[in-house]
């Protein structure tokens, strides 16, 4: 049997990426340590499963512009398939992303092009073969010009694929039922603290998991709350839910390290392995990728791989 595949049918964008000492307010004039433009948004969830070893395909769009042409570009380098026609006459879109030297955390502006675009003309280059992951995140359920359809491509895909769904910070913006329709068909749901107290309300992280299961993802088979530089819950249906705590590592770019978790997460698991080992998979790849400036640092499998084994030597010494 083939592989399963990874169907991405969310937002590919470039970052332009700018590295200050704090953010700034109103009427300020900051001079940035370092710039860089590199693709971005979901291209980083898709290098992440790629170089874990999962084929992966993009079915989102892609424009006819300097933007879109730097993104075509990488993900031929990364051997991830484009399946949708180019969209002329408009450009993919651009995130503005603010990184703090301090803490390494970040800020992002986004403008969506091509990608903030769906239409039902737009299925048939989107269907999923049997068994495929199909991901999304929340950026093009958001988007005037994408939520509808995709959400309705959603809510059409076949029981025997599938669906991840990571709501990312622009949760708040997703209609809410547009949300609530792609909840209910969410198999895996990969998510910060932050966006799950916006869908699921106040608590700790137990209990949001618990009213995300019961409540909002009804069919889901597990969920995710990332937690960061700590690590990461994971609460699987009529389980215990339980915490693996992430890897200490010198950080010094957070910058994609959730869309780096999310790819190598559903890589693990459709390689087979189990939920507890996929979630500490994930945790590693993560951590790596911290140690690197940019977005798309995401490590091959078998630096993951030798990562693990230090680690438990350690542990074990």
């Amino acid at each position: 049997m083939a592989s399963p595949r990874l169907i991405h049918v969310g937002s590919a964008v470039v970052d332009f990426i700018y590295r200050l000492d704090r953010l700034p307010v109103a009427g300020d004039d900051l001079t940035a340590s370092s710039f860089a433009a590199m693709p971005g948004g979901g291209f980083n969830m898709m290098v992440s499963a790629r170089r874990s070893g999962m084929p992966t395909a993009y079915v989102g769009k892609i424009g006819d512009g300097l933007c879109a042409a730097m993104l075509a570009q990488a993900f031929r380098a990364e051997d991830i398939d484009c399946l949708q026609p180019v969209s002329r006459g408009i450009d993919s879109g651009t995130c503005v992303v603010l990184i703090t030297e301090a803490d390494a955390e970040r800020t992002f502006i986004s403008k969506p092009g091509a990608e903030g675009v769906i239409t039902p003309d737009d299925y048939p280059f989107m269907k999923p073969e049997p068994g495929d992951w199909v991901f999304t995140s929340g950026y093009t359920l958001a988007y005037p010009g994408s939520r509808d359809s995709q959400a309705r491509f959603i809510s059409m895909l076949p029981s025997d694929a599938i669906f991840a769904f990571d709501p990312t910070g622009i949760v708040g913006g997703i209609p809410a039922d547009i949300l609530k329709s792609v909840l209910l068909r969410t198999d895996w749901l990969s998510l910060n603290r932050s966006e799950a107290v916006v869908i699921a309300g106040s608590g700790n992280d137990h209990e949001l998991a618990a009213r995300l299961l019961a409540d909002h993802c009804p069919k889901a088979k597990g969920v995710v709350i990332r937690a960061g530089s700590a690590g990461a819950l994971l609460a699987l249906r009529a389980a215990t839910p339980f915490f693996v705590p992430a890897f200490k590592v010198e950080t010094v770019d957070t910058n994609g390290a959730g869309d780096t978790h999310v790819g190598a997460f559903i890589a693990a698991l459709s390689q087979g392995q189990k939920p507890a080992g996929a979630l500490r998979y994930a945790n590693a790849a993560a951590a790596i990728s911290t140690t690197r400036h940019g977005g798309s640092m995401a490590p091959r499998a078998d630096e993951i791989n030798e990562f693990l084994t230090r680690a438990r030597e350690e542990n074990s010494a």
